[in-house]
C-alpha cells in the first residue's frame, strides 16, 4: 500500500498531537526538504511539499504515480533563466498538468535570488523524484552536498534537457570531487565536462555577434520529412541572442534546427548570409560510464528567457520535454504553449547584472 502523502502543515499537527518530537528539531529537518520518510507508530509518512518553500517553487498537481515531475534549473548570470524556468513551469503545469519545480541560485546570507553567486542552489533533492531535468545554468561551483544529486540522476539514465549555456553549466576547481563536470574538464571519459559528456558540445565561443545579431531558426528538412516528434508544430524561431559555435555534431545526435545570424536584433532582421549555418537544436543520449543506463537527451543553444517569446520555441522545448521522458503520445502540434494569465510573458533583457535584485521564489509563482 502506498504510504500516505501528507503536507508539511499537517504533519506539524500530527507529530505534535502524538507528543512524541520536539516541534523546532522536526520544523529544522523539514526546512529545505523535498521527501522524507519519518518511520512513526509503524507508518511511513512521506512529506511532499515543503509549504516554507523559502529556496523553490511548484506548479501543477500534488506528486502521485501517474504525474510526471520535471525539475527547472535556473542559475545563469546573463540570460535571465531565474525569468525563463518559472515561464515554462507555469506553462507545463497549467496545460499538461505535469508537476514542475523550479530551482534558484540564491544567496544564503539574504534569501534572495543571486544568478551570480555561484555557489548555492538549494532544493536539489527534488531530482530525487523527477522525471526530467531541464537545466540553463552556467559556471556553477556547487557544495558536494547539493551537486550529488545531478551526480545521482544522471547515473540513473534519467532524460535531460540544457538550455543556452548549460553547454557551460559547470566550472569547478581541480580539487573537487566533482571536477569532471567542469566545461574545461580534461579528466578521461569527461572531456569538456557536462556539456560535452551529457548534452554534446561545451563552451566554444559566439558564432553571432553578441548582443548585434539574433538567431533564426531553420528546421533540419530530413528531421521534418520524417516527422520527428520534437519538431511537432514547429514552423517559426527567432531569438535575440547570437548564434553559439560548436566544433561537431555530436556523435550519434540528430540536428533538428540549424542557426542563421540575423542582421538585427528583431524578428524582422534578414538574415546575414555571409555567416554560416551552425546547429542550435539537437537530440541525442547519453550514458555516464560504461554499463550504465542511457538516457535521452535534448540541447539547445537558443532558451535565454527573450527566446521564450517565440511561441515555436517554447513548443519546441515542451515537446522535446515529452519525447525525453518517451511519451511521443502526449505531443500534439494543437496543445497550447501560451503562458497562463492574461499578462502575458515580458521578460528582462538578457545582459549582465541584468537581474531584477530583492526577488525571492515566491515572487516568480
Amino acid at each position: 500500500m502506498d504510504s500516505p502523502a501528507i503536507k508539511y502543515g499537517n504533519v506539524v499537527d500530527f507529530i505534535k498531537k502524538k507528543g512524541e518530537v520536539k516541534m523546532k528539531r522536526m520544523i529544522d529537518i523539514f526546512q529545505n526538504s523535498w521527501t522524507l520518510l519519518l518511520l512513526l507508530f509503524g507508518t511511513a509518512i512521506t512529506v511532499v511539499h515543503c509549504q516554507s518553500q523559502q529556496s523553490f517553487i511548484t506548479f501543477g498537481p500534488e506528486p502521485s504515480s501517474s504525474t510526471k515531475h520535471i525539475v527547472l534549473i535556473s542559475g545563469d548570470e546573463e540570460y535571465r533563466s531565474e525569468e525563463g524556468m518559472p515561464a515554462l513551469a507555469k506553462i507545463l503545469a497549467e496545460h499538461y498538468k505535469v508537476r514542475t519545480t523550479v530551482l534558484f541560485a540564491i544567496d544564503p546570507e539574504t534569501g534572495y535570488i543571486n544568478p551570480n553567486y555561484q555557489e548555492n542552489i538549494p532544493g536539489l533533492e527534488a531530482l530525487s523524484t523527477a522525471d526530467l531535468m531541464i537545466i540553463a545554468t552556467r559556471f556553477r561551483n556547487l557544495p558536494d552536498e547539493q551537486m550529488v544529486y545531478i551526480d545521482e540522476f544522471l547515473k540513473a539514465g534519467k532524460p535531460v534537457i540544457g538550455l543556452r549555456t548549460a553547454t557551460h553549466a559547470f566550472n569547478f576547481p581541480a580539487e573537487s570531487t566533482y571536477a569532471k563536470y567542469s566545461f574545461n574538464s580534461q579528466v578521461e571519459g569527461w572531456e569538456g565536462g557536462f556539456g560535452k559528456k551529457i548534452l554534446g558540445e561545451t563552451w566554444i565561443n559566439h558564432h553571432g555577434i553578441h548582443g548585434q545579431e539574433g538567431t533564426r531558426g531553420m528546421l533540419d528538412g530530413l528531421a521534418e520529412r520524417n516527422n520527428h516528434p520534437v519538431l511537432t508544430g514547429v514552423k517559426d524561431i527567432w531569438g535575440p541572442t547570437d548564434v553559439y559555435g560548436i566544433t561537431a555534431i555530436p556523435e550519434g545526435a540528430e540536428v533538428l534546427i540549424w542557426g542563421a545570424s540575423t542582421a538585427g536584433m528583431t524578428p524582422e532582421s534578414p538574415i546575414n548570409w555571409e555567416k554560416s549555418l551552425v546547429p542550435v537544436a539537437w537530440t541525442k543520449t547519453y550514458q555516464y560510464a560504461p554499463g550504465s543506463p542511457e538516457g535521452r537527451v535534448f540541447t539547445t543553444t537558443m532558451g535565454a528567457a527573450e527566446d521564450l517569446e517565440s511561441d515555436d520555441m517554447r513548443r519546441l522545448i515542451i515537446n522535446a520535454a515529452f519525447w525525453a521522458m518517451n511519451a511521443e503520445d502526449e505531443i500534439s502540434a494543437d496543445a497550447s504553449v501560451d503562458y497562463p494569465g492574461e499578462e502575458g510573458f515580458h521578460p528582462t533583457p538578457f545582459g549582465f547584472d541584468g537581474f531584477i535584485e530583492n526577488k525571492k521564489p515566491k515572487d516568480y509563482e
